[in-house]
């Protein structure tokens, strides 16, 4: 070691030693009510031990002799045993008799306590004579890794299980000691590969201890009491167990590396990197092998917690899987994989009975063949699945079918590969369908909590699809009742139009001699014919009438509506104040204006009025169309004038008052009422004004 190394080492050593004092002198100056507690002397203890590891190592860069080795090393692992101690104390209760329940597997504080007295053995072995220099070097660097290792899955551990309202306390006191114990993965990992340790390595490592330091007092100002709320999930578990075996995995190839460089000769390196490459190659594939994570969870489960699954993790996964699908077609596989994934099961399928049908017929399936075969209702399958709702486990039908009552399966189910469970759907006391599961990624014990969340889970499964067949019913009946709306459209329209060739048919005899009445009716065959064809192309494709909505001249129309209505026999005085265009559908507008005066005409005797006014208002087009007729009542105009099939005509379907005010409001107008019995009726429409103007804004800037 040269001296500037020496002199960086003391120097790191030295400043760590100075940090850990003035962290255990913070940490006494909190008083004796906050020494009382358990966790926060642990502290105590591993800031205090950690200085004294400093000033140990600072004596042996100083002064290099075997007794200053040993002390340094022995307090080495001291130190990790304090930190093993203050962690497990976060997660074990503070006394056997506290309702606190252990957050650890019982494994975990046994194999701290063992590795930390395999450590002081260790170093008592050198300082006996025991081993020689060079096997407790080996063994020391062996022993450095795990102990680092170890203090990774502890802190893992500790994050993931913490609550999400404590997490804000501990997370420096993960990060610090993350950052120390990764720095030691690191120098151990490097000495048990070349066998020595890393100089430059060793130089920084009291350096890391004091940028480690502001972290362990931050999470001590956030929580100095030490008493976190954590609870250990089976995923914070699986998390855990994986890392542990990854470890010792990567230990393990690591031994076999060094002994391959040692024995390989001139070879020995190549070989060892080709043997680190291909173990990281095949922890890769392990850990993305849906297999292994299946024999892990089921490991974890079994023998780490009471019962095998998270049910509130369960069901929040469940629940999210069903509600993320694009669409109703996509629920069917939503279901399968949110089912398979509870017993890792790869592949699957759903059998969906359609509304008003008796079979089971397969709607979706996943990683498993189509099947055309149907299952009838009254099948002895689908009666022993709604008589009982249990899940059915074929493995289980083939060794002992006297549990399921000699159930007789059907020969398209053996057929298909790999068939295991059978989950009814069900949703009350009827069956939605069923699911069938192919086998497991690894052995499953198929026991009552399996089937009990495997059956709740399909209840919620069957309320799922229930509602989405509900749904697509309802959509349905929208879509018959928007056609059926339509088709009472076009009805009222052609039973205008017949009543207008009626009276043309009427006056044919009378007047077929005359060359005016001949003209006249030929055109109002040809417009007949013209908006037949229009209400049939309106029918074929949709409610929206054929054409785009244009400028539409207002008083245009009310003059056309006055020369019918007086080809008829029937008087409409007209004033027209202003020359008012709005936007709309020219035969629709005409259409609307002419069933309110048909219908003032209707209400009102010869010998009375019947008047349509225009005029401008603001920004709006105001039409008031007036009779001296009968009248209507309040009761009439608010219950039933502008609901469809309400009339009071005795050939009237009612359509056209609601037609009339349901467009109306779609060009963005009101329409108002005002009636009395006896006396007469305004109706006045409101619509919005389309501004035609002859010149540009470029000349009336101009103008001014």
């Amino acid at each position: 070691m040269d001296t500037t190394n020496a002199s960086l080492i003391s120097w790191g050593f030295g400043l760590a030693a100075f940090g850990y004092l003035s962290f255990s002198a913070y940490l006494f100056s909190f008083g004796n009510d906050w020494r009382q507690g358990k966790r926060p002397r642990r502290m105590l203890a591993t800031g205090f031990i950690s200085a004294l590891w400093a000033f140990a190592s600072l004596a042996f860069t100083l002064d290099t002799k075997p007794i200053t080795l040993v002390t340094a090393s022995m307090l080495d692992v001291i130190r990790y045993g304090a930190w093993f101690a203050f962690l497990l104390s976060l997660l074990l209760p503070l006394s056997e008799s506290s309702d606190e329940k252990p957050q650890v597997a019982a494994w975990l504080p046994k194999a701290c306590w063992l590795l930390v007295t395999g450590g002081v053995a260790l170093q008592l072995s050198l300082a006996i004579g025991v081993l020689s220099p060079q096997e407790w070097l080996r063994n020391t660097i062996l022993h450095g890794l795990a102990e680092a290792v170890l203090g990774l899955i502890l802190i893992e551990q500790l994050f993931r299980t913490v609550t999400e309202d404590s997490r804000w306390n501990v997370k420096p006191l993960c990060l610090g000691l993350f950052f120390l114990f990764a720095f030691d993965v690191y120098l151990f990992s490097d000495a048990m590969m070349f066998n020595r340790f890393d100089s430059d390595a060793l130089t920084v490592r009291g350096f890391i201890q004091v940028m480690s330091i502001p972290l362990l007092i931050l999470a001590t100002e956030r929580s100095k009491d030490w008493t976190s709320k954590i609870r250990l999930s089976q995923k914070a578990a699986f998390h855990s167990a994986t890392l542990l075996f990854a470890g010792i995995y990567l230990l393990f190839m690591a031994s076999v590396g060094y002994y391959v460089r040692y024995f390989g000769g001139e070879w020995g390196r190549a070989f060892q990197l080709a043997l680190i490459f291909a173990a990281t190659l095949l922890l890769g594939i392990l850990l993305v092998s849906g297999s292994m994570r299946a024999k892990m969870k089921v490991l974890v489960g079994k023998h780490f917690f009471r019962y095998r699954y998270d049910y509130r993790e369960e069901w929040l996964r469940f629940t999210q899987t069903l509600t993320i699908q694009d669409s109703p077609q996509t629920m069917g596989q939503q279901v399968i994989r949110g089912l398979a994934d509870m017993v890792e099961s790869p592949a699957g399928t759903l059998w969906l009975r359609e509304v008003n049908q008796t079979t089971y017929r397969q709607s979706a399936r996943w990683n498993l063949p189509e099947c055309s075969s149907e299952a009838q209702h009254d099948s002895p399958l689908c009666r022993f699945l709604l008589a009982s709702g249990w899940v059915i486990n074929l493995e289980e039908y083939r060794c002992y079918p006297a549990r399921y009552n000699n159930l007789e399966i059907p020969g398209w189910l053996s057929e298909l590969p790999n068939a295991w469970l059978i989950i009814p759907l069900m949703a009350g006391n009827e069956m939605q369908g069923f699911v069938i599961l192919a086998s497991s990624r690894t052995p499953l014990n198929v026991n009552w909590e399996v089937n009990d969340l495997l059956r709740t889970a399909g209840c919620q499964a069957a309320s799922f699809l229930a509602k989405m067949q509900a749904t697509e019913a309802l959509l349905e009946v929208r879509k018959f009742d928007a056609f059926n709306k339509m088709s009472a459209f076009v009805v009222h329209d052609l039973k205008n139009i017949v009543t207008q060739l009626s009276l043309m048919l009427k006056n044919a005899e009378r007047h077929r001699d005359n060359p005016e009445f001949q003209q006249d009716m030929l055109m109002t065959v040809e417009n007949s014919v013209e908006r037949m064809r229009q209400l049939m192309m309106q029918l074929r494709e949709g409610a929206t009438p054929p054409g785009a909505v244009v400028g539409v001249s207002l008083s245009d129309v009310i003059e056309k509506i006055q020369r019918d209505k007086r080809g008829q026999g029937r008087q409409i005085e007209v004033s027209i104040t202003n020359s008012l265009t709005t936007r709309g559908h020219q035969e629709r507008l005409e259409r609307v204006i002419g069933h309110l005066a048909q219908n003032a005409l209707d209400a009102t005797p010869a010998e009375g009025r019947v008047w349509i006014n225009l005029e401008r208002r603001g920004d709006r087009a105001s039409l008031e169309i007036g009779d001296t007729g009968q009248g209507m009542t309040p009761e009439f105009i608010r219950d039933r004038l502008f609901k469809p099939f309400q009339t009071t005509k005795h050939a009237g379907m009612g359509i056209g008052a609601y037609e009339s005010a349901q467009y109306i409001r779609e060009l963005g107008g009101e329409i108002t009422v005002d009636s009395n019995p006896g006396i007469g009726t305004r109706m006045t429409l409101t619509l919005p004004l389309l501004e035609i103007r002859q010149e540009s804004d470029l000349h009336q800037r101009e103008a001014a």
